[in-house]
């Protein structure tokens, strides 16, 4: 791993832990061992840092969505894969990072805007899309207003006036918004598969 892979990997797990306001330039070089005229050598302030920290992991997130579309074999077996992994990637995440970049850091949360409104949007419409033609979904709801609900709600666990980091854990918020999610939408053939992907998890 290159020199700027280690600063994106460090800083983005202290933004993770602590958000990104309260680490420092000096944190992130202490952390790594290194001095701060190597983070400079590579970028030219810490907005433009957490700004390709930020664009770095939504890439990976948008990359591994790709591959379990591909990989499930029907739009909830997808639905489960996906959460899995953000289960993964939410674990030790501070959700005061996504206040932090709307109030700090313009061109980062732009950037995290520009992926929810892109390509998640895109995704979710996309596997709502695939439930209906497996007959996993019944089809007499409003995609658009669906996809957009979906958006919505999977945004609920970074707003800590909603549900306060330390009390409620993340992962089980995610899990739970989703199943009530799939609830809504699936037919009698998809309620199976959804309980049964739950017995899995277990």
């Amino acid at each position: 791993m290159d020199i700027q892979e280690r600063i994106l990997d460090t800083a983005f797990s202290l933004f993770c832990q602590f958000g990104t306001r309260s680490i420092t330039m000096d944190d992130i070089a202490q952390r790594m061992g290194v001095s701060k005229k190597t983070l400079y050598a590579h970028f030219a302030d810490k907005d433009e840092l957490v700004m390709h920290a930020i664009s770095r992991y939504l890439n990976h997130l948008a990359q591994e969505c790709v591959e379990y579309q591909d990989k499930a074999a029907n739009a909830i077996d997808e639905l489960f894969l996906v959460m899995k992994m953000l289960d993964q990637s939410f674990r030790n995440m501070n959700p005061i990072i996504l206040f932090d970049l709307q109030k700090f850091h313009v061109k980062a949360f732009q950037v995290f805007q520009d992926y929810k409104y892109n390509n998640l949007q895109k995704t979710v419409r996309q596997n709502l899309e695939r439930g209906v033609r497996e007959g996993l979904y019944r089809s007499d709801f409003d995609i658009e207003i669906m996809t957009q609900y979906r958006l919505a709600t999977s945004m609920l666990c970074f707003q800590p006036d909603i549900f306060p980091y330390g009390k409620y854990d993340m992962s089980k918020v995610q899990c739970t918004l989703l199943e009530h999610f799939l609830y809504g939408l699936v037919s009698p053939e998809g309620y199976k598969r959804v309980e049964e992907n739950k017995l899995q998890l277990q």
